[in-house]
């Protein structure tokens, strides 16, 4: 078992989310007090070095930001903390920094969002890693050479991702469980009241039957075949005969479930997919209408409007606006301030 001190760097992302990063941070303390030792230490960066703003407003005070006195040593652990509007977090200076702390041999970890910064800095290429599960489409049609898995988090070697929420805590007990045993991953556990400590074979989600809430298990299994089929999609007819029963039957089990038809149903799935898309990647609407089963943008934009009110073009520009009418980071100081 390890003896000596070791260190966690937390680079916190703007709009963080709150609860991975205090989760993952609290874990390390509670290793300190029911170990009665300094097992580990950390510090707070971020990319202006005086506080942070996590997604609910919050601000958290940092220790620094990303100079040379933030460069960590071999071995030593930099988890990135990622929240709201993931994209625009991935800024030039961020990437160089993560990048930097590769070559000098750190461990690179993400909880939440923050595994798509780390694979816009190239750090996640042929690796297997995690995301929260809301961003599990986008990331796959932005990073296609990152080996994405659906588990609460993924210990890929030098390489920590957690999907976000507790996660981060499952994911902090197998580490200090490595480390220093299970019996100290236990007592931690119990003291956060987390009675059941998942692994890295657990599921992000909840079953499909107990997320939409029926009973039927072949309905949950057309279900489940239907989001794993979005951008290639499988007639009623055929999804039936794969399930063992007929397309009447088919209807009526969705209908009485789902309050809809399978084809309805499976057009509102793809069209979920495509409105997460066009928000959170700056995917061409052709790209996104492809990867969600749509021969063109012209019949895709049709659907969508049909659906949501409004053109996929404008969505995505009344969502960028949105995002620029925000007020800056100096703004809010000096609101804060007068």
């Amino acid at each position: 078992m390890a003896s000596t001190t070791r260190r966690f760097t937390f680079l916190l992302l703007d709009r963080f989310t709150m609860l991975p990063f205090a989760a993952t941070l609290d874990a390390l303390r509670l290793a300190n007090k029911m170990s009665g030792r300094t097992l580990y230490e950390w510090r707070l960066v971020g990319m202006e070095g005086d506080f942070a703003t996590c997604s609910n407003g919050s601000r958290m005070a940092l220790d620094g930001g990303l100079g040379d006195d933030a460069t960590v040593a071999r071995d030593e652990a930099v988890i990135v903390c990622g929240g709201d509007d993931i994209t625009a977090q991935a800024t030039r200076p961020i990437l160089a920094w993560l990048r930097k702390q590769a070559r000098a041999g750190a461990i690179l970890g993400a909880v939440c969002t923050g595994s798509h910064v780390l694979a816009k800095a190239g750090l996640l290429d042929g690796r297997r890693a995690t995301i929260h599960w809301e961003n599990h489409d986008s990331f796959t049609e932005t990073f296609p050479d990152v080996d994405l898995q659906h588990q609460v988090f993924v210990d890929d070697g030098s390489r920590l991702t957690a999907g976000g929420g507790t996660s981060s805590i499952d994911m902090m007990l197998h580490l200090i469980g490595q480390a220093h045993g299970p019996d100290l991953a236990s007592q931690i556990a119990d003291q956060m009241l987390h009675t059941a400590i998942r692994t890295g074979r657990d599921r992000q989600r909840l079953s499909i039957a107990t997320r939409i809430g029926i009973r039927h298990p072949r309905l949950a299994a057309v279900v489940e075949r239907v989001e794993a089929n979005l951008e290639n999609p499988i007639s009623p007819s055929q999804l039936a005969e794969d399930a063992g029963m007929s397309t009447r039957q088919l209807e009526r089990l969705f209908m009485r479930y789902l309050n809809r038809s399978p084809k309805r149903y499976y057009l509102d799935a793809r069209l979920s997919r495509a409105r997460h898309l066009l928000l959170n990647t700056d995917l061409p609407l052709i790209e996104i209408a492809i990867a969600c089963g749509f021969a063109s943008s012209s019949h895709f934009s049709k659907c969508y409007r049909e659906r949501y009110g409004t053109s996929p073009y404008r969505e995505r520009g009344v969502q960028k606006a949105a995002v620029i009418a925000m007020p800056t980071r100096s703004e809010t100081v000096l609101a804060l301030a007068s």
